[in-house]
């Protein structure tokens, strides 16, 4: 019985997928033969960016000049090409782990990756901010506090906060945390809800006089309305490994 079952759930220990793919039919399903379906998740190259937001259309046109009036006026980024425009080539992305994530079904066990990356500019875009107050972030069990340190000190971390900590653009900073650190995930998200928090801050060199103006959809209706076209977009899902 329990032979019958495990011939049934796979065709190599883990539980992947079902049996007929690890025996290899004939039909492309092997896993050394027959795989015919192309490239899958691909970017494809040199392709114009259409925006289809009001806020993307604004940028491509010129009338938003950068990252900070986005943020000024607290308008969601729905596309990730906003992104690339401002910052483009400077940004640099560091996997910090991968790992996998197991679910159990009636056919068996399925297997997901689940993967922690950090990306910055290293120029204050990583949780946008950067101050020399102390802070604090939590997510689980794990607590990390952000303690402001001379010039020069650099950054007295552990090797997860650091690598966020250097992609914001910090260059001096003390670093404290408490909890189950082992757990990356939470050690991670915790350093960048601490980062976060920096933004809340104004320190004296940005006591400034702000003069607030209309919001970007206000001032520029008429150029919305006059260069609003309709654009059928196909979106089109990542390719999944499927699962029995």
């Amino acid at each position: 019985m329990a032979d019958n079952a495990g011939g049934e759930r796979g065709g190599f220990r883990g539980g992947f997928g079902s049996g007929d793919r690890g025996r290899g039919r004939g039909r492309g399903r092997g896993r050394g033969r027959g795989r015919g379906r192309g490239a899958r998740g691909g970017k494809s190259e040199d392709k114009e960016w259409v925006p289809v937001t009001k806020l993307g259309r604004l940028v491509k046109d010129m009338k938003i000049k950068s990252l900070e009036e986005i943020y000024l006026y607290s308008l969601p980024i729905k596309e990730s090409e906003i992104i690339d425009f401002f910052l483009g080539s400077s940004l640099k992305d560091e996997v910090l782990k991968i790992m996998p994530v197991q679910k159990q079904t009636r056919a068996g066990q399925r297997t997901r990756f689940k993967a922690f990356v950090a990306i910055g500019d290293y120029n204050g875009h990583v949780g946008l901010g950067l101050s020399i107050v102390p802070v604090t972030g939590r997510c689980g069990s794990v607590l990390v506090r952000l303690i402001p340190a001379p010039r020069g000190t650099g950054i007295v971390s552990a090797p997860v906060p650091k690598k966020l900590l250097t992609m914001a653009g910090i260059d001096d900073c003390y670093t404290s945390a408490r909890g189950c650190t082992a757990t990356l995930g939470n050690f991670a998200k915790a350093t960048f809800d601490a980062i976060s928090k920096t933004y809340s801050y104004l320190t004296p060199d940005l006591w400034k006089e702000t003069v607030f103006t209309k919001s970007p959809y206000q001032e520029f209706t008429d150029h919305l309305a006059k260069t609003h076209t309709r654009v059928s977009v196909q979106r089109t899902a990542a390719a999944v490994p499927a699962s029995s």
